[in-house]
């Protein structure tokens, strides 16, 4: 990686990537689906909520593992940007089911109404089952790898969206409603529902390019430390940040009462906690060397957002 390197126009460079597969993605799906009305609708609305923007995180921490260590050129990662669509379904998927009034019910996500609230209650169910089903076609036609090494990617990533990761996580975050919590508590709410699948991103693209076990245990850390720092700065957000630039309502957690590191820690305290676990995610890639400088460079850039 470059000295000079420029955080902030890798990041629009990657993105536009990733949008622009996301998009040809979608238009295959909908070339290959059955016609109809309900259909028609339901491809909208799923391409409604994944087409809307977003950071794109975690297929841009996935395809940076898969360049630095894989030593890939930019032009070779075309070969990977499959698997890179297939989290962000999965992702936009988890968002679509938060909103929902059974859910975190929010109105707003990426500066514009709710899949729910733009369709309906029904179409965004079935908009989240598309992106979750849909985001394994797109994993398991990755051609940049071997099949071994593809299929072993893709399970460890379904673990971590599944049981072994979000979905729990998002069933503790439901049970602990309205209940006071402990800081450790918070942490592994956090530790599943969002941690997990940075850490995956980062994990499954190593996995692609035949990282070892040092490297992944390296990124394994990497990506649980960045997960805690990247929820305690989303946490501080929602308390200081503009709605505008967000994309979302600011005061959300307070105003439904939920437990954050703010309201355990307060301001000033959640935010050296947020530092303790960046320097912790630095550390932790220290034994790749030179091919960990572009993950560290990038967790810098996303925990110093204001949005």
């Amino acid at each position: 990686m470059k000295e000079n390197f420029d955080a902030a126009a890798y990041v629009a460079a990657r993105q536009q990537m990733i949008n622009d597969a996301l998009a040809a993605e979608m238009d295959k799906a909908t070339q290959a689906s059955p016609p109809g009305q309900g259909t028609e609708r339901l491809l909208a609305a799923m391409r409604y909520s994944l087409l809307a923007g977003g950071k794109r995180l975690r297929p841009l921490l996935f395809l940076a593992a898969v360049e630095s260590l894989g030593q890939k050129r930019e032009e070779e990662l075309a070969g990977y940007l499959p698997f890179a669509c297939g989290l962000e379904m999965l992702h936009t998927y988890s968002l679509i089911h938060d909103d929902l009034p059974a859910m975190d019910d929010d109105d707003l996500r990426r500066g514009r109404p709710s899949c729910h609230k733009a369709f309906d209650e029904a179409t965004a169910i079935l908009a989240g089952d598309g992106l979750l089903t849909h985001c394994f076609c797109c994993l398991l036609s990755t051609p940049g790898s071997s099949a071994v090494q593809v299929l072993q990617a893709a399970q460890y990533f379904a673990w971590k969206a599944g049981l072994g990761g979000m979905v729990s996580g998002q069933a503790l975050d439901l049970a602990a409603e309205g209940q006071p919590l402990e800081l450790a508590e918070l942490r592994k709410i956090h530790a599943s529902k969002t941690g997990a699948l940075l850490e995956a991103a980062v994990v499954c693209g190593g996995r692609l390019v035949g990282s070892a076990g040092p490297q992944r245990q390296a990124l394994q850390e990497f990506g649980r430390q960045f997960g805690i720092a990247f929820q305690i700065t989303d946490d501080i957000l929602d308390v200081v940040g503009d709605e505008s630039k967000l994309g979302k309502p600011v005061g959300s957690d307070a105003a439904n009462g939920k437990v954050t590191y703010v309201s355990l820690l307060g301001l000033a305290g959640a935010q050296a906690a947020a530092d303790k676990a960046m320097t912790a995610a630095r550390n932790a890639l220290q034994p790749l060397g030179e091919q960990g400088r572009l993950l560290s460079a990038l967790a810098d850039y996303f925990c110093r957002r204001d949005n």
